[in-house]
């Protein structure tokens, strides 16, 4: 496996999460896995599965505008001692497949690796059709899954290959596009279901996942310019979630923060939120995230400006909560 250099990671964020997955890792895995098979629904091309099909054409399948298809597809792969990755858009996968991922890879606990591509609002103008700010909502509540995703196009790329290593079904939750901004510039060990402390700080934890890994990192830098003090963690792993860091935090911080391209119903901050039940004297917690109904189709940037999920917004956000928290 390719080991991060700033260099690399420079290489990969052109890829994007879905370049760095479908053109580097997956090639590379099937080459020391013989069992592999990739199946897309019609997403050969821009999956970036252009090159894995070329040099293994007899593990690939294109089934189509089928995603429920798909997925039976691939159940009987597996069952047949295959590893199977499948993919297309998020929205497509979780929605759409819904009931057969729920029987196929969570109850029948088939080693199957979905890959949702495009997740959060990364298809800008195609539409609230084409968002998927449900599918960690809908992913995480479904027995013996392991949910994760990645906060750079260099996470992804580890955890192609950690998922294949994984013996069960997998969800891979790839954000963004080409030019995926750089959170990781030096190779370091993803450690599946634990939480990666990116920047120390004192006054708040800010627990991100995905693209908003990236969001949240300047957002504690402004937030030290301004006096506030913001650890940033990476929440890579959404289930199983890591509970010791998280308790530990929650008894450790003034307070807590959760950011994500997501619903703020049922996502990483839903997950957050149901740990912190549990707890006694707990630190008081915000979730970030998408509203509660359908966004019109606009660019992701303007998208993401209108729901204040850029830096500046995230700062004088996290900043609005301490001084509410201080009243």
């Amino acid at each position: 496996m390719m080991e991060l250099t700033p260099t690399n990671a420079r290489m990969l964020s052109r890829l994007g999460q879905r370049g760095s997955v479908f053109g580097l890792a997956l090639p590379d895995i099937a080459q020391s896995l013989p069992e592999v098979r990739v199946l897309t629904a019609d997403l050969a091309l821009l999956s970036g599965l252009a090159k894995f099909q070329a040099l293994h054409p007899d593990k690939f399948l294109n089934l189509g505008i089928a995603e429920q298809n798909m997925v039976a597809v691939a159940a009987g792969l597996a069952q047949e001692g295959h590893c199977a990755f499948i993919t297309t858009y998020a929205t497509f996968l979780t929605l759409r497949a819904c009931e057969q991922l729920r029987h196929n890879l969570g109850y029948m606990k088939l080693n199957i690796k979905a890959v949702g591509a495009s997740a959060g609002l990364a298809m800008g103008m195609s539409g609230p059709t084409h968002y998927a700010i449900e599918d960690i909502a809908i992913m995480r509540v479904i027995p013996n899954l392991t949910l994760l995703s990645p906060a750079d196009a260099g996470e992804a790329l580890k955890m192609a290959y950690a998922a294949a290593a994984l013996e069960g079904p997998v969800y891979l939750r790839l954000t963004g596009g080409l030019n995926c901004p750089v959170v990781h510039q030096e190779e370091y060990e993803l450690v599946v279901g634990r939480a990666r402390l990116l920047r120390e700080g004192t006054e708040a934890a800010v627990l991100a996942t995905g693209t908003m890994v990236h969001e949240s990192l300047k957002a504690a830098e402004l937030l030290a310019g301004r006096g506030l003090s913001a650890a940033v963690y990476n929440i890579h792993t959404i289930k199983p979630l890591d509970t010791e860091t998280l308790t530990n935090i929650f008894q450790t911080y003034p307070m807590v923060v959760t950011v994500e391209e997501h619903s703020r119903l049922g996502g990483l901050g839903g997950a957050v939120a149901e740990l912190r039940a549990g707890l006694k004297g707990a630190a008081p917690l915000k979730i970030i995230g998408l509203p509660d109904y359908f966004p019109k189709a606009d660019e992701q940037a303007s998208l993401w400006r209108r729901f204040r999920l850029t830096a500046p917004d995230l700062a004088e956000d996290i900043a609005l909560f301490q001084d509410e928290i201080r009243a």
